[in-house]
């Protein structure tokens, strides 16, 4: 997959290419420089390791994550295991999220999004309320 090119130089500055692909319970992947998934990596270490709950996420989450490493050309190799767990077939949309992104299948995002403005609909959320949320 090639990254963005806003994000590339950014990249090389703050984990010199070095990333961290792991999944997510919702079935799409999660994206992480490498600093900030040593850091999501000891909250999990620090989770109670008796708690069968917290047990299936470190299992999950850091059973699967994988070093990448961004080419001179900004893309990454998403191993085989990790795209068949997410479905990825082909289009892939890839969704910023503050310390990392969310890389989805194209058409999974685009019925996921659907749904949640059906149930938005349904619900007559407004979503201007949550804490003077403007949009």
């Amino acid at each position: 997959m090639a990254m963005p090119s806003r994000y590339r130089e950014q990249l090389q500055e703050s984990c010199e290419r070095q990333l961290v692909v792991t999944v997510d319970r919702e079935r799409h992947l999660l994206l992480y420089p490498l600093p900030e998934w040593e850091r999501v990596e000891r909250k999990l270490l620090d989770l109670p390791t008796f708690d069968p709950k917290a047990r299936r996420l470190q299992r999950l989450i850091m059973g699967h994550a994988t070093d990448c490493e961004m080419d001179g050309s900004g893309r990454i190799l998403l191993p085989s295991v990790l795209r068949e767990f997410a479905a990825i077939e082909k289009k892939i949309v890839m969704i910023g999220q503050g310390n990392k992104f969310e890389i989805w299948d194209e058409g999974r995002w685009n019925a996921l999004c659907a749904s949640y403005l059906e149930e938005d609909d349904e619900e007559n959320i407004n979503l201007a309320s949550w804490g003077g949320l403007s949009l």
